[in-house]
């Protein structure tokens, strides 16, 4: 270790920006690893020993394993992302290791994303496309393949903070009626004003929303909470997006309401398992738009 820089950084990623790696470098002896993942944590864990912090990416977990193998020097750890699902917070909270994320950096783009999907899912983009890819045009109909009106809605979000305020910001032009929302916390009056937006317990929700937008962590409580008994207590013209994380919708029950037009539509960005399999059950229906987006 350098006389000058005391500090030992492993970047456990290849893809981490070569500017800020240039910025560590600056106060710390840098160790990368070559691998790409998922194949490179044989590298991580040799290379990580004396290091005194560690950038960490990818969907590989950080768990004990890791922390071990590190050594009781480690202090801090960092990940390239807003979520912390790669990362075993219970075992860095046992060990004292102070954990940072980057909670906002992705605000923007999925606000965009979630808007996008939600026009695609009630639009029938999907299914449109596949009427043209084999021919399928219905000329003579004035009523064909209509969707759901935007304009005059009530969008309900499941999860409100950054991200779902982003996404009503930019509902807004599509004139949309009011906000509804579930939270632990009720979010500041003027953001209410701003949106029109009002809390509201989660069966309210589930009732009462035209657009429904999931953009909350996946945690104990959340696991499978849109299920069967949810999907049945919402509008049958309801379009479900989520932006969350895929475990907090039971994908089975989420198959079958689509398959059976319980809720008109769904637009998924995040989905369980993912890498989701090329011949999952859900890629065979019309009404389900899926969108592989990594930041």
């Amino acid at each position: 270790m350098s006389a000058t820089k005391p500090f030992k950084v492993l970047i456990a990623h290849t893809d981490v920006p070569p500017e800020g790696i240039e910025i560590l470098k600056e106060k710390c002896e840098i160790l990368q690893v070559i691998n790409e993942p998922p194949k490179n944590r044989p590298e991580i864990l040799e290379k990580i020993k004396g290091a005194h912090a560690v950038i960490w990416g990818g969907r590989d977990i950080l768990n004990a394993e890791i922390l071990d193998a590190a050594g009781p020097q480690l202090k801090a750890v960092s990940t390239m992302s807003s979520g912390i699902n790669n990362v075993d917070v219970p075992e860095l909270k046992k060990r004292g290791i102070p954990l940072g994320s980057t909670p906002a950096m992705l605000t923007v783009a999925v606000a965009d994303l979630t808007v996008g999907l939600l026009v695609a899912a009630a639009r029938r983009f999907q299914e449109g496309r596949r009427k043209i890819d084999s021919d399928k045009w219905d000329k003579d109909h004035l009523n064909w393949l209509l969707g759901q009106d935007i304009r005059g809605s009530t969008v309900g979000f499941y999860g409100f903070g950054g991200i779902g305020q982003a996404v009503a910001k930019r509902l807004m032009g599509f004139e949309i009626e009011r906000v509804l929302y579930t939270t632990r916390n009720r979010v500041r009056q003027d953001i209410e004003e701003q949106f029109n937006a009002k809390k509201v317990d989660f069966d309210t929700l589930l009732a009462e929303s035209d657009f429904l937008i999931i953009a909350s962590p996946l945690t104990k409580d959340t696991l499978g909470l849109f299920n069967a008994t949810a999907f049945n207590k919402m509008k049958e013209t309801a379009v479900l997006v989520n932006v969350g994380r895929g475990k907090i919708v039971n994908q089975d029950d989420l198959y079958e309401a689509l398959k059976s037009s319980r809720i008109f539509a769904a637009g998924l960005d995040v989905m369980d398992p993912e890498p989701l399999p090329s011949k999952d059950k859900l890629l065979t229906l019309d009404n389900v738009g899926l969108q592989l987006y990594l930041g």
